[in-house]
């Protein structure tokens, strides 16, 4: 009987202690995230401090994948495509691997996606990055004439006022079913003012994300709605307004 009286109570305290394991071990992981991603910040503001104050180029963009357009191939904060790189090879081609060969703080900890082959079959491997940097940092030098004179984006950290550099989202924790590039992507008043995500946030912080800003701090950002794909350049839900438009405060919305 008082075996059974222990059994009892240490399955109670396990039913305690469990859930506070599992937020324990989730909230380390984020840290763990913003970890990597201070580091990406640093190694974002070395290299403007080495190229006389103009930012990495972010030009490892792909159109909406329905439409078949390749990536770009020239140098950029980081190349390839997280979706499908079996290597490291395009994180150790980027522009910032230089200031800190690490790959690992490329990927966030939580981010349990994998990659896929060319027919979209997925693979058991654990893709290799889970962070890219907002168009208003330097995208579209290059890859194309048409898009990069609709995209407001900032060339020199001098240049970056509107907003300003503590609130100019640099890295973000992208959501892994919109990662198919090196940019995430949102619409502008200059160019296209409906309300739709071009990309999404993650989600797997405990319903948030992680984001680096300009001026070298990183933040968590807890969603008031979960953030689930539904489609390429998907509405935005009239609960997730706020969402939406919190993160695009965030991103150089003018040309000048």
């Amino acid at each position: 009987m008082e075996l059974l009286v222990v059994i009892a109570i240490i399955a109670v305290l396990a039913a305690i202690l469990l859930p506070s394991l599992s937020e324990g071990k989730e909230r380390a992981k984020r840290v763990a995230c913003m970890n990597h991603m201070k580091q990406l910040q640093t190694c974002w503001q070395m290299y403007a401090s080495d190229f006389d104050d103009k930012v990495p180029p972010n030009n490892s963009v792909v159109a909406i994948p329905s439409s078949g357009a390749s990536l770009a191939s020239s140098a950029s904060w980081c190349a390839g495509s997280p979706r499908h790189d079996l290597t490291t090879t395009n994180i150790e081609q980027g522009v910032l691997f230089p200031y800190n060969k690490t790959v690992a703080i490329y990927r966030c900890p939580s981010d349990d996606s994998t990659v896929e082959d060319a027919h979209g079959n997925k693979l058991p491997q654990l893709r290799t990055r889970s962070y890219n940097m907002s168009q208003s940092i330097n995208s579209f030098p290059e890859y194309d004439s048409v898009m990069r004179d609709y995209i407001p984006r900032f060339k020199r950290v001098s240049e970056i006022r509107d907003p300003d550099p503590a609130g100019c989202l640099v890295f973000i924790d992208e959501h892994a079913d919109t990662m198919y590039d090196a940019l995430f992507g949102m619409p502008t008043e200059y160019y296209d003012a409906s309300k739709t995500w071009w990309d999404l946030p993650a989600n797997r912080h405990s319903q948030g994300a992680n984001m680096s800003f300009a001026d070298g701090h990183v933040e968590h950002w807890k969603w008031k709605v979960p953030k689930t794909f539904r489609m390429w350049v998907q509405p935005v839900l009239d609960e997730e307004m706020s969402d939406w438009m919190r993160l695009k405060a965030t991103i150089k919305q003018r040309m000048h």
